[in-house]
């Protein structure tokens, strides 16, 4: 890549911070870009994995549907995140459905690009490695919260996770229900966990922020 071109917009993407010039311009040059409107599926569960995803604009969830049409959220993608992993390195149909959840834009690199750019390049290796490390984990935690923790543990542990000095700032598609889905319950029980957090003093609820005020207290009910 010369002084003077336009560095690719996958360059911004922690996922690839770490990689030599090269092999960022290579990944480049694989990616193409897919827009998706404000609840559009990018793809659904039991689909044929296209490759990977990295989500550059816009927030994105990860779903499971039962056959009654029950959701659990199993993350929420913001930009910079990527999806996809699993499915592409073990030949599989995608696990879980991926729906916009506000208008983005996603970099997907084609099955066969990714096999070629990892046999080639010991860095993208490297990186893969840690993010599928850093999303096992995450799985292995979400399934002991949803087996082993109260509900109230559960939003605790989402709260913590998600505050930002002490405050939870609550995107446009943030609502009770979403919220619901991610911490595997319904909507009448994540009102009245929310309203019993409140009553003991642990967050204040705003319009558009959830507010920590005793983070100790809500660190005593994470843990269950």
């Amino acid at each position: 890549m010369s002084e003077n071109a336009t560095p690719h917009p996958l360059a911004s993407v922690p996922y690839f911070g770490r990689l030599r010039p090269e092999t960022l311009e290579a990944v480049g040059r694989a990616a193409a870009e897919r827009r998706y409107r404000s609840g559009e599926a990018v793809f659904f569960a039991g689909e044929p994995c296209a490759g990977l995803y990295v989500l550059l604009q816009g927030w994105l969830k990860v779903v499971k549907v039962s056959p009654s049409g029950r959701e659990q959220v199993v993350r929420f993608v913001g930009p910079g995140e990527s999806f996809g992993e699993f499915s592409v390195f073990i030949g599989a149909p995608n696990p879980a459905t991926v729906v916009a959840l506000e208008d983005a834009i996603v970099w997907l690199i084609d099955r066969e690009a990714i096999a070629d750019l990892l046999d080639g390049h010991s860095d993208l290796c490297r990186a893969v490695i840690e993010v599928l490390a850093v999303r096992t984990q995450y799985l292995l935690d979400l399934v002991e919260d949803l087996s082993l923790r109260s509900i109230e543990s559960r939003l605790a542990r989402f709260l913590l996770d998600e505050a930002r000095d002490g405050v939870v700032q609550r995107r446009r598609w943030a609502t009770q229900a979403e919220l619901a889905a991610r911490i595997g319950t319904v909507l009448d029980v994540l009102n009245r966990a929310l309203g019993a957090l409140v009553e003991q003093g642990l967050i204040d609820l705003e319009r558009r922020r959830i507010v920590i005020r005793d983070r100790a207290g809500l660190e005593a009910l994470a843990e269950g």
